[in-house]
Order: C-alpha cells, then structure tokens, then sequence
C-alpha cells in the first residue's frame, strides 16, 4: 500500500501562495485558519528559502499520541485525519505537532476556542457524509479528492511543482532526480550557460 506524503523543493518555492489560496478556496476554510502557509526563513537577505508547510501526516504523528479523546485517526496510506465530533477542542494537538498544523477556529477578532482544523491531504473527514462540498459550512473537511483518484489541490496547483505529494516513494524519487541534474557550485545546471564557460571547462 502506498503511503502518501507531502515534500516542498525549497529552491524551486517562490513564495506565490497559490497552495494556501487554492486550498482555502477548495474547502472553504473558516476565517482565521489556514491548513497549508507559506514560510519564508532569512527573508529579504541571501540564502532566502520558502517552504509551503501543512501536516506532513507524520508516520508516527505526535497529535494523535496525545489526543485524550482519539479524535485522530491515521488510514492505511498513512493519512491522519481528525474527527469534529469527537474533538473537545483541548489543544494537545497544537502543542505537540512540530509543523503548527492543528490550529483553533478564530470566530472573533480575539478568538474563540472550538474544534480544531487541520489538512487532510484533501481526502475528506472520518465522518460519513463530511467530504461533500456542501457539508463544509456544517464543519465537515471537504470533498475526498484521494478517493476520486487524484491529488491534494495544493500540490497541482503549485506553479514551480515545489510541492509535491503522492506516494512516498515516487515523491522521494523525482526529488532525488532533481537533486542530481541540480548540481552544486559550479556543477550546478545551467550555471555553464549562465557563466558563458565551455563544455568540460
């Protein structure tokens, strides 16, 4: 069985957002959470790199270890989804994932706890009836995109494909042959056209 996983191309990130738009328009997202964001490290100075971050659906992810309720749940492709009816909206989640991904609704301009709100990796809620479009606004997750065969928004709508998600072996793959026509220094590609040097020099 595959197991699907997110991996973000920091030297190909241009910091669009179109990930965090596309999956905010897909699920109507509620106001004040955003599933997949964009952060920038050492912005404005050299060695400037973006990474779109969201749940990386952990192979041992530490939200569900923690939940007192077991409002997490993780399928057999290593997706972790959460349920609304059983969370209790404690935050334990929140404090122990490493990539903020549970996040609380904010309904106010000074919050409101609630349930809480994480990506999916647009296959849906655990709950029968939850990944229809029209269920959203009831607090549902949004449609099941994995079960229609494809993958999670984000991913194809991002521009540079700087976000890849799938199978993690097929991911791991395409990343290791960009790495490898990427180069490093003056091995890297295109630097010889950059550089105006010759072939072999």
């Amino acid at each position: 069985m595959a197991r699907m996983k997110f991996l973000v191309d920091a030297e190909r990130c241009i910091e669009c957002n179109a990930c965090v738009t596309a999956c905010k328009n897909e699920h109507d997202v509620p106001w004040g959470i955003n599933r997949r964001r964009v952060v920038t490290l050492n912005d404005g100075k050299p060695g400037e790199r973006s990474i779109s971050a969201a749940c990386m659906h952990c192979s041992d992810p530490p939200c569900m270890a923690v939940c007192p309720v077991d409002a997490f749940t993780q399928t057999v492709e290593g997706i972790v989804l959460h349920s609304k009816d059983i969370c209790i909206g404690c935050g334990y989640c929140f404090y122990a994932c490493p990539f903020g991904a549970p996040q609380f609704p904010k309904t106010s301009n000074f919050g409101s706890r609630g349930k809480m709100d994480k990506c999916t990796f647009c296959a849906g809620g655990p709950e029968d009836g939850h990944h229809h479009a029209e269920e959203v606004s009831q607090g549902g997750y949004g449609r099941n995109r994995i079960a229609e065969g494809k993958l999670p928004l984000c991913a194809e709508m991002c521009s540079t494909k700087a976000l890849l998600a799938g199978d993690a072996d097929e991911v791991s793959d395409i990343y290791r042959e960009r790495v490898a026509a990427r180069g490093f220094g003056s091995g890297a590609w295109g630097w010889g056209t950059a550089y105006q040097t010759k072939e072999g020099s």
